[in-house]
């Protein structure tokens, strides 16, 4: 098999020729081919091989593999003791892909981790229904089961930005509390069916076996009763602790907190329980001092992920990458600005696309050296556009803690750095 060239691999526009298209970029892409060529003449310039090590219990990383998440007290306050800590961040511009490694998924807990033997956990569901039961998680593994790729996302995502930019901040930094993974678990309706809820039930309340006692009102639209389930695996595999092994709510969409973890309990209701989690915490406080309760879904997004925040780069040839998801459907689309949100080009989309899931997006790009500014916009298929950030403001002001989606602006100076800057 013949190898093929990096620019043969690399799409064109539909209307300009293979020979200009290879031109137009041959300064930026074979170029950079060429410095990277230059390390190694032959075969011979690299190490000898040898004999490996040992087959094991489970695969480690390389030890040249550095990826590891960061704790987060608050906004701005960052790489504190773990014990201080109440999130832990994606290092999303060191990952590839549209999956996040299990152990690399983002972290929220409220109390810490709990350590729950599945043997002794029970799921009772109760309230509005006909036939209350208690399910074992082995009740759960005997059931009919949906496996589904999908994101999670706090509702603190973005909190970095919304009042200022702090220029010496990573992806990580401002949008690691996303992650996206392949879940595995009982259909909601099923387990709704197997109790039988009552007609007037329109309410659930679903409460996790932390010490917090976290436990959240959800409403039963068609489109929750559909899609939510309660997951046992994770990538498969049994759920981590930190993503609440053994048995889990999952809630394709909508925010992070309602995706109830070490889940023990399912109550139907006709009207919301106003637990302290929705009339306290997580509620929206609004540019005209009211505070919205049960803003539940995440909104149109997307973020450059390389380069991004802290990184380098040189003049020349250079692939842009990043990630864009919405909690209304699939991605249809995710345009890229190279000159501070003047003009728009779009990026290519890695298959495959899902719905509620994160998507990569790709775009080449020759930089000319020149101070300029990155930043995506991504569209659903629902139609929403990711607001840039003076719309965003203009709506929401900057009281609010949640729900931040604007445009991501990355600024590059003469000397390649880049920093994160509001627009």
């Amino acid at each position: 098999m013949t190898s093929k060239t990096p620019v043969e691999l690399l799409p064109r526009p539909a209307n300009v020729s293979r020979r200009g298209f290879v031109g137009g970029l041959s300064a930026g892409i074979l170029g950079a081919v060429a410095s990277e060529a230059a390390g190694a003449e032959t075969l011979a310039d690299v190490p000898d091989r040898g004999p490996g090590a040992d087959l094991s219990a489970h695969s480690e990383r390389s030890r040249f593999a550095k990826l590891d998440r960061i704790p987060e007290a608050t906004p701005g306050k960052r790489n504190v003791d773990p014990g201080d800590a109440i999130n832990s961040k994606t290092p999303h511009q060191k990952l590839v892909g549209n999956i996040t490694p299990t152990d690399l998924h983002y972290e929220r807990s409220h109390s810490g981790v709990p350590d729950i033997d599945p043997a002794q956990h029970r799921l009772l569901i109760h309230g509005m229904v006909q036939k209350p039961l208690v399910f074992s998680v082995e009740d759960l593994k005997r059931m009919p089961s949906v496996t589904r790729v999908v994101f999670i996302e706090c509702t603190g995502n973005g909190w970095e930005n919304w009042k200022k930019a702090d220029p010496d901040v990573t992806v990580q930094n401002t949008h690691g509390l996303v992650s996206t993974n392949e879940w595995t678990g009982v259909p909601l309706k099923f387990l709704i069916d197997l109790v039988a809820k009552d007609k007037g039930s329109n309410w659930m309340l679903a409460e996790g076996g932390d010490g917090a006692g976290v436990d959240r009102s959800i409403p039963l639209t068609d489109e929750i009763v559909n899609e939510a389930f309660v997951a046992y695996g994770q990538n498969g595999e049994p759920l981590r602790p930190a993503h609440g092994f053994p048995m889990r709510l999952v809630m394709p969409g909508f925010e992070g907190n309602l995706n109830i973890k070490w889940l023990r309990r399912l109550k139907f209701g006709s009207e919301p329980w106003m637990t302290r989690w929705e009339t306290a915490r997580y509620t929206q406080l609004l540019a005209n001092g009211k505070a919205r309760q049960f803003q539940l879904r995440m909104e149109t997004n997307s973020v450059i992920t390389q380069p991004s925040g802290m990184m380098q780069i040189q003049p020349g040839y250079n692939r842009i990458s990043g990630l864009a998801w919405s909690g209304h459907g699939k991605i249809a689309k995710v345009e890229i600005s190279t000159d501070g949100a003047k003009t728009w080009k779009p990026a290519q989309l890695s298959q495959p696309v899902l719905s509620k899931a994160q998507v990569r997006f790709q775009m080449d790009w020759v930089w000319d050296g020149k101070p300029t500014k990155i930043v995506s916009r991504s569209t659903d298929d629902q139609g929403n556009v990711q607001p840039d950030r003076q719309s965003f403001i203009a709506a929401m002001g900057t009281n609010a803690l949640f729900h931040y989606n604007a445009q991501q602006t990355w600024s590059i100076d003469e000397a390649g750095r880049v920093r994160n800057v509001l627009a």
